[in-house]
């Protein structure tokens, strides 16, 4: 733990070029963003109002799952205060507002929690203390919040699930909004973002929020794209994943273009952002007629592993055992929204299901799902496998214990975790995105 030192405001002061920077709010969103700080030599208060869970952190053990952030947050534990306490804000010459914001399940954002944060923090602040909005909201939110303009900024958040660690850390650029981008950005606040070494670019508080709507609209675009013709392909004989190196090559596209198929959006992120652009499509009588073709196509493609199921004649089967790899979303979270997998979970109520997933919470699945404490476990005796989020542990199953353990032999693997060839060479059934199911 730190010593807490008074509030630094001015540039005379010797410690202006290390600002207390705080985060109020400890979950996802603002404890990785906090240790990153640390981990870049600033004293950093994080605030949270449940005291187990402050205690948690106090002895480096992070209560949410990331690839690095046990390890990160032990070794910079010496710089970062975590307090139930609100008071301890008006330390701090920096205040993130860093509220994971809840979605429901058609996407709109509850921005009550965020509005909630923001009232206590202002509060309890110096009245010189900067405040900064990480929190995604829609475009407008950030100037109809009361503290000085010249003090007020809104920081898009790029932080992804499984990957937030990286991210915070290595920011490909900082967008901020401020109220009138043409003025300098207060010291304090850049010498903070300095340290991470990106491009920052002012602009204004509406650009700035919508900035990160576009960023995901652009990745919608390309992930409907990839799943449109990975659909195509697995009708009329082509491989998708023989496409995709022609496309990195193109510059209009790039190497780092979201081209993988998948089994829609999930997450609650993307969703949102949608939902927002088609609530401001119909306000403002503008075209939101590609996004709905999106949000139609998520839906259509999140049926995927089912839709196989059908073709595969297994729908009229009960007298089978279906082993499922991956309940979450994604890979290296332990979220649920909107899983892929869960949405194949509904219809198989009537049959015998055996399922694995390193992370997911007990809960997760129906009562009908029987939980094993691990993949193999979860693969003896089934006669169809699906892996249905793409653990990095799944690419590491031996299929010459698939070929002995199974009882029979149909996998459904939308990501490519194991070896297709080999599996259809020993006579399994394979199937994946963007390539016609193997016999």
């Amino acid at each position: 733990m730190f010593p807490i030192s008074k509030n630094n405001t001015s540039p005379e002061n010797s410690d202006f070029t290390k600002p207390i920077v705080g985060f109020a709010g400890l979950t996802h969103l603002g404890l990785n963003s906090a240790v990153a700080g640390a981990a870049y030599g600033f004293n950093i208060i994080g605030y949270h109002n449940d005291l187990e869970l402050i205690n948690q952190l106090n002895s480096s053990i992070p209560h949410v799952l990331e690839p690095g952030l046990t390890e990160l947050l032990t070794e910079n534990q010496s710089k970062i205060t975590f307090s139930a306490d609100p008071k301890i804000l008006n330390q701090c010459d920096i205040v993130y507002i860093a509220v994971d914001v809840p979605t429901n399940d058609h996407g709109v954002s509850d921005l009550t929690p965020i509005h909630s944060m923001i009232d206590m923090a202002t509060a309890i602040m110096h009245k010189e203390t900067l405040l900064v909005i990480l929190c995604q909201v829609p475009p407008g939110f950030s100037r109809q919040i009361k503290w000085p303009e010249n003090q007020l900024f809104y920081q898009v958040e790029t932080l992804i699930f499984g990957r937030a660690v990286e991210r915070a850390m290595y920011p490909e650029r900082y967008i901020i909004g401020c109220a009138n981008p043409a003025l300098p950005i207060d010291k304090r606040f850049l010498n903070y973002l300095q340290a991470f070494s990106c491009p920052i670019l002012p602009m204004r508080y509406e650009s700035a929020e919508l900035a990160k709507i576009s960023i995901n609209m652009c990745l919608v675009a390309s992930v409907t794209t990839a799943n449109t013709l990975a659909e195509i392909c697995e009708n009329i004989g082509a491989d998708w994943s023989e496409i995709v190196p022609a496309l990195r090559l193109d510059k209009r596209i790039g190497q780092y273009s979201y081209l993988t198929p998948g089994l829609g959006i999930s997450g609650g992120n993307l969703e949102r952002d949608l939902e927002t652009v088609l609530r401001y499509a119909e306000k403002h009588n503008t075209d939101g007629g590609v996004v709905q073709s999106w949000v139609k196509n998520s839906y259509h493609r999140k049926d995927w592993p089912w839709k196989t199921f059908q073709q595969l004649g297994l729908d009229k089967k009960k007298n089978i055992t279906i082993s499922v790899l991956g309940l979450t979303y994604k890979e290296n979270t332990h979220s649920l929204k909107n899983s892929p997998s869960l949405e194949f979970l509904k219809h198989l109520s009537d049959r015998k299901v055996l399922a694995y997933d390193p992370a997911a919470p007990p809960e997760a699945a129906g009562q009908y799902v029987v939980r094993k404490i691990s993949a193999i476990d979860a693969i003896k005796g089934a006669d169809v496998l699906a892996i249905l989020t793409p653990w990095p542990e799944f690419r590491s199953i031996s299929t010459e214990i698939i070929e002995k353990t199974m009882t029979g032999k149909i996998i459904i693997d939308p990501y490519k975790m194991l070896d297709g060839d080999y599996l259809n060479a020993k006579g399994f059934i394979y199937a994946t995105l963007g390539a016609s199911v193997k016999k």
